[in-house]
């Protein structure tokens, strides 16, 4: 081998080399802007969480205007523990994966349910609460079981894991029939539907409808019916790729649960510990 063809070869190693680590450095520099999700927050000093603002007692709006609840509550705790602010956000729930993508809001955190079909979009922090999705009928309805709703109308909340668990449930589902299934946008909206008599019954988080029947003084008229559909699961959900943030919440959640925050705040609203 010649003296410039051994230059050539060991120029273009050199250049290779250079080249490589050039692109090394890149992914590096570009891996850490990748994740400021937590320098970002603790920068500005809050967090900014998403909301269904009727959703109580997860999260939801007062008659003057005061967003308050559980997960409020307890967001305030972990925002503590991270040394930053969390400020309440009302979105249309519908809309939230929208809304946390676009960077309107940095977590959902309002009762959100845990979901393999979720986790395509958000990523999720520990689980903090267990809860099921509950069937509720008027005092007096003949309907008992699932196998009652079979041709009935039933109303939801549009965009919630209620529609999710119906669907889930293949036999009751298809025994309901899609064309008697009304969607709505609040809670709310869903148990005037059985009150007024359009719709038979409703799938509602149990969570919310216990504490709202029991609060509006409606045990009386209405029902939980004992059979229900599947537990799941309620978590912090986070933009994918927000992991520095995450963690800094599922270590404050478990911060809040080993000092016995958690459990304070599960029986102001609950009258139990139901934390995980």
């Amino acid at each position: 081998m010649n003296l410039k063809k051994v230059l050539t070869l060991t120029l273009a190693g050199v250049m290779c080399s250079a080249m490589l680590a050039g692109c090394g450095d890149g992914k590096q520099e570009s891996d850490s802007k990748e994740d400021n999700s937590l320098t970002k927050v603790q920068e500005q000093g809050y967090f900014t969480l998403g909301l269904d603002a009727d959703f109580a007692p997860m999260g939801f709006s007062q008659d003057n205007g005061e967003i308050v609840g559980f997960d409020i509550d307890l967001a305030n705790a972990v925002a503590e523990k991270m040394g930053v602010r969390a400020e309440a956000k009302p979105i249309d729930w519908n809309s939230k994966a929208m809304e946390l993508s676009t960077g309107k809001i940095d977590v959902i955190w309002n009762g959100l349910s845990i979901t393999d079909e979720r986790r395509q979009e958000v990523l999720f922090s520990n689980p903090y609460l267990s809860t099921k999705q509950s069937i509720i009928v008027k005092a007096g309805s003949d309907i008992k079981t699932k196998a009652d709703l079979a041709g009935k109308k039933l109303a939801l909340q549009d965009g919630s894991t209620s529609e999710d668990a119906v669907k889930a449930d293949a036999a009751t589902y298809d025994s309901i029939g899609d064309e008697n299934i009304s969607r709505f946008s609040e809670n709310s909206q869903v148990l005037m539907e059985v009150d007024a008599g359009r719709a038979d019954a409703a799938v509602i988080d149990e969570i919310f409808v216990r504490y709202y029947l029991q609060k509006e003084n409606m045990l009386d008229k209405f029902v939980v019916l004992e059979e229900g559909f599947d537990e799941e699961d309620y978590g912090v959900g986070g933009r994918l790729g927000d992991y520095a943030l995450m963690e800094a919440i599922n270590k404050a959640l478990d911060e809040c649960k080993a000092d016995g925050t958690t459990a304070e705040i599960s029986e102001k609203w609950f009258g139990e510990n139901l934390i995980k």
